[in-house]
Parts: C-alpha cells; structure tokens; sequence
C-alpha cells in the first residue's frame, strides 16, 4: 500500500527513560569530558523556549516581511520573530508547550504565504555533567552601563560561573552548571532587565537529513522504522514521503552520523540508496524550484493574454476573423465570451496567489504589494463584467478592459520571475563557497595497529574529527585537517586569497575547500561540518546577509506607509477626474470612444494603483549589501554585517598596530652586546631561560636566537624538532622560579635566587637598575634603525642589550599613502618605545604616532579620535588590539592573526595583506553609492510615475498610461534596481598606481 501522508511520524524512542534537561551550548575549550554512565541516555528536549527557522516563499516587498512579522507575534507563545526578504526565511523564538511548529507555519501560510520548516543548522545535543558555557545574543545595549547591568544580573544568579557581555558584538558568554540553572533562565533574568534575549545553538552535530530512495511501500517504511528504533543513541526519526528525506535526531556520544549510514546500508543489504543532504544544496533546489514556479505561472499568464491581445488589437484588422468575432451568441459576442473566458483563468486561477496573500494581508492589518495588483486588477476586471451586463440589459455597450488585467498580472508575474533570477545571482558568492566542498572523501580504514586496511569512499558530511582521509594530486581537501604524511603544493587562494600554491609537509595544516595539486597527501581530520573554516565564512557571510544596515530603516518606514498612500492617491485621482467630467472641466473630446466620465477617471486610478511599487525601495539596500558582501568574501575581506558596511565609507582616520600589521611579525635577533664579562654563550641562555615561558613573539624570537647559537653545529636537532624542543626545556636551560610576564614592560623571574629582569627601559628603571651611558647610547642607536632595543639585568646589573628587528610589510608604505590620497588619515599606535615607533612610521609614511602604549591605552587612543565624531578604523591582529578593535567604530582583523581580534573585529583580511584595507572602505564607499543610487532609482521611479498614472500631463501633453503600461513598469522598476545592485558583481579591486597617481610607463 502507498503512503499518503507526508509526514509519517514522529517518533520518540519509548525505551530510553528521562534523565535531565537538554542544553544547546558549546563544551568549554578547556573543559575535560567526564566517563559517562553507561546505559544511560539522556533524551528529554528541555522545557523552554525554542527556536525554528522556516522557509518562506511568496514574499515580495518589506511589507510582506513585516506582516508576517506582525503575524507571528500575535501567536500566543512566540517570544520574538524575525523575517528576512532576501533570504526568504523567517527566525522564530516561541514557548513549545503554548504554541507548536505546525501552528506557526500555519499563521503564516494564513498571512498569504507558503511556509515550510527547515531543520536545524545547528541542533540540540545531550550534554552529560559537568560546566557548561552557553552564547546569548543580547539586543538593546547601548553603551557600557548596559554591558555593567547585564553582566552584574549574570554573575548574580545561582550556578553562574562567569558571565562576559561585549557591547560590539551584541554577544554574552555565561558560563553555568546545567544541574543548577537552565538556559531559559538565564534568557528570563536578561529580558527581566529589559533587553531582549536569545540563545544562540551550538555548532554541535547530532542531526542528520538522508535523502532516501528505494521506499515505495508502507512495508518499506515498516522495515526502516523498526531498523532505527532498535539503533542505540537515535533519539526521534521523521520521514518526508515528498521529498523522500529522513530527519533523524541522534545522541553523538553513543552513535555517529556515519554509524546511522551505514546500519540502514548494511542491513538491508543496500536496498535502500542513502544520501546525505546539504542543507545549502536543499536551500538552493528550493529557490529554483520557487523560480521554476513563477516561470510556469508567467507562461501560463502569457499563453492566456496573447489571445486577448489579439482580439483587441490584430483581430478587428482581419475581415474574417472579426466577423467571427462580431458572431452574437446569447446574449454576447462571440468576442466577448471569449475575453470573458481568458481573462477569468488568469485573473482567478493564475492570478489566485494575488487575492491569497492580499487577503491574508489585510486580515493581519497589513498592505504590501498584493493589495495593488489585486486591486488593481479586479477593478478593470469587475468594470469589464458590468459594463457587459450593462450592455446585456440596457443595449448601452460599454468598451471593456479585460485585457487590462490579463496582460498586468501577466507583466507582474514576469517582473517577480525576473526578481528572482535576479535576487538569486545576489547570493553567488555563498553558492560558490559551498561549492568549494567536495561531495565525497576517501577514507583509510586502519586496524588496531594503525595499519591501513582498507580505502573507502564516503560522503563528506560524515567525516568525523580523527578520522585518516586520502587526498589524491588534483582533488579538493574534503575537511580541515593536519598532514600525516606526503608533501605537495596546496592553492588556498579561493579561501584566503593567497595566489601562490603553499607547500605542505607533515604536521602542516590544511584547509579544506582547497586543492591539492601535486602529491598524495593522507591528512587527519581535526575541525568537521560547522567548525571548519569554509563553513565559518560561509555563516559569517550568511550572517552579514542577512542583518540590515541602519539605512534600510527608511525603507522599511516609507514601505509601512506606502500602500494606503498609494490607495489614497488613487481614490482622489477617481474623483477628481470624475467630478472634474461631470461639471465639464474638461471636453468630452478627452474621452474614449463610447467612454464616459467614469470609465475615464477609472481608468487612471487603476493605472496609479498598479505603477506604484514599494518592492524598489524594499529591495535597495539589502540586495546591494548581499551582493557586497559575496564580492568581498571573493576578494578575501569578509564583512560581518551591513552596518559595519555603512560605518566603513565614512572612515576619517586608520589606526594601525605595528607587530605583526605594518611589520611581519617575524622579529629577528639582530645585534646582542654584553656590557658585563659575562660569556656571550652565557649570556643567550639566561636570556632564553628567562623568556622560554612567554609567548610573546619577541620572546620566542630570542629563544629561538640562542637555540640557534647553541646547536646550529648540531643536525640530529634540526632534523628532530621533538628532541630540538626536549634538550631546550632540559638540557641548556638554567632553572627559572618566580617567573612573571608584566604586559607593555618584559618579564621577571629568579635564577639561582638572583632576579632576572627582561624587557624595555621602563622595566629596569621601575625596579631601580641603572642604565650606563654606554648603554643608553647603544639603544638609542638601534631604536633609530627601527629596532627594538631588549634590556637584560641580573642581580639588579645591566648585563647586556639585544636588538630585535621586524621587517616591514613591502606593501606598508604605498598602503599608507594610498589612504591618504583617498581622504583617510593613517595612524600607528605600538606599545614599543618611541625612537622605535618613529623610525617605523618615517619609512612607511605615517606622521602621527602613539607609542609606548598599553593594551588597554590603545582603546584609549581609538576613544580620542572619535571625540569629535570621526569614524575611526582600528587595523590590529593579536590579543592586546582586540580592546581597540572592539573600541573602533570599524575593527579590521588580519586573517593571521588571533581569533580573539578576529572576533573582537567587523572585518577580516583573509590573505593578511594591508591592501586589502584600501579594498574594504572602497568596497564600502562603492556599495553605500550603489545604495544611494538604488533609491534614487526607486523614488525617482515613484516620484515620476505616479503623477504621469494619475493624468498630471495629460491636460498639457495629452500623455496617458494605459494600466497594463503601468503594471508592465511596476513589474520592471524592482528589477531595475535588483540589477543595479548587480553591477556591484564586476568590482574590481582599486588599483594602487591609478589611488597614488602613479603613471606606468
């Protein structure tokens, strides 16, 4: 027997027993998973609020966006709902036990749309005891005190560990005891103090949808459900007969996705054919089938109209046909009865989607567009109707417009096919980046002993952390990984931008998405499915996406009014050229032929009803803001948000870090000169004993100077880096006590229980360690050369001075005149010494610097700068710039730099380039012109048009819009601006010689 239901059913496994509530938070970095119980499986969905995304098609204007947002939260239970336009989804918070999935899906199919519910992206997992850090995304802080307010709320409730709340980010991180506090409590205590709250699901993986063929009978389904019943750790299956898809919910730490796979597989002896889905891929198909669709209805509009067309226009010009034409059958023409029939299937059969949502729309309190075209159209259509019933009864004909309506939805339907075509190549960037992923991997199958025993083709969604993949010359790195063994060339540049292949060796880090082009590689796999970097950037550009720049405001505000202006401008547009006819304003030669005052005055209020459209405006911003952001992440700078697009065109000053920014962050011991009669051989390894224990990149630098010096005659250590790193920490290293690393200063520690003192002049005179003049002058001699001058004291003496030296970045200088020429004044803030500072910035060209300044100074600096209202970038990459990039109004992360500034950062330079920052604020003056123009465009339009509709020119000019003119402009105008945005796509970077006036002879 077939199935018949598309949902089958939803089954909750009966034989696993509760045990505690479910909590969607990341494990700490640092946290140790505990043993857990065996035979006890923790299944209860927490009580609580959850979130759904839902898919929703039909959309055609803010306006729409906005009554379903009205829709859903009128729903009893729903605590906040969001929709985007673009992406065509709408993101629900709602209480389960108030309000169910179904009945939110079906408010909005009520509310004129077609809803369906997607699966998590990133869904619950059990978690088992211990410490737990959860994200919150926190809406409605302002300034500092709201962080202060909210963090002092956190750390006051019960089994709060830790709570950190960052203004730029809008994100808190609350680290708690799931025994003690759950997350909607936490929700509750930050909405309690009167902002909005939600919780922001892990990347942990314990969803899986199949594609699934080879079921065509109950008795399959049968079979497949008692096979997934009796699988340990499946905790809910869900089968779509439609599109032949199984959502299986499942417990991570007792069985994996690839486990699942192959028991379906294996025990049906491969009768059944699995696929994993992609949830980007099922996004796509869905857009295509929603254009595949519109194309049908715009057909089916088309073949219908042309008729009418006909009959209108070509017809009365063929004598034999109009005769046939002029043939009374009843009580009409045979003419007429054919109009009549048409036009009723394109206006209630092909048109139905247009009462559907108009409806829905004005039940909700809303307008959009719908009401326009629906008003619109049924005005010439029921005016055609009378006048034929009118004729029918009184002998009068009037002339009818029936073709007015087919041919305005007919020109609808074409500009909604041709807006989505066009909204479609808005998100080619994302497209392209999920494409970057290979469908399948080779996996190596090992024994007990780590021997290979088997190469096996799997699907790459299921590569799990650890597992041994096989990458052959010229296929894709299928996930994140380390090398095991091989060496060959990688191309990185369609993730980092990088346009030279990057030699790979053992123990060398890979990225998947990229291509291996020469050698075999065997890699591991260390960050699978949402923790890898591919799927970072794609969520970050999806993320950016979908956010709304503080422009988009206005449009929203004109779209929420638009419509009932519209309606009134139409009503007053009928009486006035109705009234202005029947007191014989004007002559009666302005009429049609057979027309009167009415048809007259009818006719020009459907034509302002159906040109006015407020999808322009709606569709201004976000779609140049998408297609910016592709092209960014194309040109290796990905954009975190529109409203970090908006700050960034009206950048004023650049503030850049010099370690590792302007310089390459490779220091280099360069000159060491010992002012004691210490041993040069001596006087390196108390220096390296004393900084072995910091991370600071100088420190590993002089580390790595004195291990030089030592075992450079020594190859066995060079060619066995473990035993290089075991005989520096035991063998050559004095032992070192007390150690201590003072931020902005040096370190201190204790060696044979006398101090050793490391670091700049304000280390040892703050200790109280004379500085000799020959010293001094030393110093000064190296900080003149743009080196870094390193003090070293023991026993509270001055024993010696190393100079460091960073090279400089070879794009810095041209970068920074570059900004110059572009309006941007560059500025450099280090916490190194002045004479250091000044040296650097006089061979890059920059004139205002701050050194010697501490990490938490450097917010400080940014602060100064926007006293006076500038927009100020910060350009950083390590842990101390990460308080200045989340001071600056844009923060810019070098893409080697920490995921901390990362983080902390609106935009990241993936190739770690410095010219890269001259394409992000001209990416971002470039797009915000587009956008002007966009509006432009879209006022303009209306501006225009409506009065041409309404008659305005027609006393002057004679002009007239018929309606189905009008409607064939509407249809037009959002396309026009779709495609505005579109040329945003052939971007090019700036060119430094055309920036700098440079002539290239």
């Amino acid at each position: 027997m077939a199935l018949s239901l598309r949902d089958l059913q939803l089954t909750s496994l009966p034989k696993i027993h509760d045990s505690q509530n479910l909590e969607d938070v990341r494990l700490l970095d640092s946290y140790e998973d505990e043993q857990k119980e065996k035979n006890e499986v923790v299944v209860d969905m927490e009580q609580g609020m959850k979130r759904v995304q839902i898919k929703v098609t039909g959309m055609t204007c803010a306006a729409c966006s906005n009554s379903i947002e009205t829709a859903l939260m009128g729903i009893k239970g729903v605590v906040k709902g969001s929709v985007s336009l673009l992406q065509n989804k709408a993101d629900v918070i709602f209480y389960p036990e108030l309000v169910k999935d179904q009945d939110i899906k079906i408010a909005i199919e009520d509310a004129g749309f077609d809803a369906e519910i997607l699966a998590e992206s990133n869904p619950k997992k059990p978690i088992s005891k211990g410490t737990l850090t959860g994200q919150f995304r926190i809406e409605g802080m302002t300034c500092a005190a709201c962080v202060n307010s909210v963090e002092g709320i956190l750390r006051k409730l019960p089994g709060v560990k830790r709570a950190v709340v960052a203004l730029s980010t809008s994100y808190g991180e609350v680290e708690y005891e799931p025994t003690t506090i759950s997350k909607e409590e936490i929700v509750n205590a930050i909405e309690d103090a009167g902002f909005e709250a939600s919780f922001v699901q892990s990347s942990e993986q314990d969803r899986i949808i199949l594609g699934i063929s080879g079921i065509t009978t109950e008795l399959d389904w049968h079979l497949l459900e008692g096979m997934l019943g009796n699988l340990n750790g499946v905790r809910q299956f869900r089968f779509d007969i439609i599109h032949s898809e199984l959502d299986v919910l499942f417990d991570p730490e007792v069985i994996s996705s690839r486990s699942i796979v192959d028991n379906i597989c294996g025990r049906n002896h491969d009768r059944y054919k699995v696929t994993v889905k992609n949830p980007y891929t099922s996004s796509r198909s869905s857009n295509m089938e929603e254009s595949a669709n519109m194309f049908r209805l715009f057909i089916s509009s088309l073949f219908l109209s042309i008729p009418v067309f006909l009959i209108r226009v070509v017809c009365p010009r063929i004598p034999l046909v109009y005769s046939l034409l002029l043939w009374r059958c009843g009580p009409f023409l045979m003419g007429d009865w054919l109009k009549f029939g048409l036009v009723s299937l394109v206006q209630f059969v092909v048109g139905k989607r247009f009462y559907v949502a108009a409806g829905r729309a004005l039940r909700n309190g809303s307008t959009n567009m719908d009401v326009l075209v629906a008003l619109g159209t049924s005005a010439s259509y029921f005016y055609s109707v009378c006048a034929l019933l009118y004729g029918a009864i009184t002998g009068f004909w009037s002339p009818t417009y029936f073709e007015t309506s087919a041919m305005l939805i007919t020109f609808v339907l074409l500009g909604k096919y041709l807006e989505i075509l066009a909204k479609g190549k808005t998100s080619e960037a994302i497209k392209k980046l999920v494409e970057l992923s290979p469908a399948t991997a080779l996996l190596l199958v090992k024994d007990s002993g780590g021997k290979i025993i088997e190469e096996r083709e799997i699907d790459a969604l299921l590569i799990h952390p650890g597992d041994a993949l096989k990458v052959l010359p010229g296929s894709k790195i299928p996930v994140d990984g380390v090398v095991l063994l091989g060496t060959s060339y990688v191309d990185e540049s369609m993730v980092t931008g990088e346009s030279l292949p990057i030699q790979k060796e053992v123990n060398a880090s890979v990225i998947g998405g990229t291509i291996n082009l020469h050698g075999v590689l065997h890699v591991q796999a260390t960050n699978v499915g949402s923790n890898t970097v591919l799927s970072q950037i794609i969520s970050l550009v999806e993320a950016a996406q979908m956010s709304k720049a503080p422009v988009q405001k206005f449009a929203d505000f004109v779209a929420s009014i638009f419509v009932p202006t519209v309606v009134s401008l139409a009503l007053l547009t009928f009486l006035g050229w109705y009234i202005c006819g029947v007191f014989g304003v004007y002559p009666e030669e302005w009429l049609p032929d057979n027309g009167n005052h009415f048809v007259f005055a009818l006719m020009f209020s459907i034509s302002v009803v159906v040109i006015a459209c407020p999808c322009a405006l709606g569709l201004a911003t976000p779609t140049a803001i998408m297609v910016a952001t592709g092209v960014g992440a194309n040109n290796g700078v990905l954009i975190k948000g529109g409203d970090a697009l908006e700050r960034a065109q009206k950048v004023k000053y650049v503030v850049f870090d010099k370690t590792g920014t302007l310089t390459q962050g490779r220091a280099t011991v360069t000159t060491v000169k010992v002012f004691s009669g210490m041993d040069r051989g001596d006087f390196l390894t108390l220096v390296a004993s004393a900084e072995a224990s910091s991370e600071h990149p100088l420190a590993r630098a002089i580390v790595a100077y004195a291990r030089h010096f030592h075992f450079f005659d020594n190859p066995s250590l060079a060619k066995d880096p473990q035993r290089n790193i075991k005989e520096l920490n035991s063998s050559w290293l004095f032992d070192v006590i007390d150690f201590s690393a003072l931020p902005g200063k040096g370190v201190q520690c204790f060696i044979d229980e006398k101090r050793v003192l490391v670091g700049n002049r304000k280390l040892l005179t703050e200790n109280g360690v004379t500085i000799p003049k020959e010293a001094e002058d030393f110093i000064t001699e190296i900080e003149e050369n743009a080196k870094t001058g390193i003090l070293v004291a023991y026993n509270d003496d001055l024993i010696g001075v190393l100079g460091l030296a960073d090279p400089i970045k070879r794009e810095a200088a041209v970068v920074v005149d570059g900004l110059r020429k572009m309006g941007v004044r560059p500025v450099m803030v280090t916490g190194d010494n002045r004479r250091t500072a000044q040296a650097v910035a006089k061979e890059v060209g920059i004139q205002d610097v701050r050194a010697e300044v501490m990490p938490a100074g450097k917010a400080d600096v940014i602060r100064s700068f926007q006293k006076d209202g500038s927009v100020v970038a910060m350009v950083g990459d390590g842990i101390n710039d990460s308080p200045a990039l989340a001071a600056a109004d844009v923060g810019i992360a070098i893409g080697a730099g920490t995921d901390i500034a990362i983080e902390a950062a609106d935009y990241v330079l993936m190739r770690s380039n410095l010219e890269d920052v001259i394409i992000a604020i001209d990416l971002s003056r470039k797009t915000f012109s587009r956008i002007r123009w966009n509006y432009v465009f879209a006022m303009a339009y209306n501006v225009i048009a409506i009065p041409v509709a309404a008659g305005v020119f027609f006393p002057l000019l004679r002009i007239t819009l018929p309606p189905w003119v009008a409607g064939a402009c509407m249809a037009l105008s959002s396309v026009s601006v779709v495609c505005s945005s579109l040329l945003l796509r052939r971007y090019k970077k700036p060119r430094l010689t055309t920036i700098l006036e440079i002539t290239v002879e």
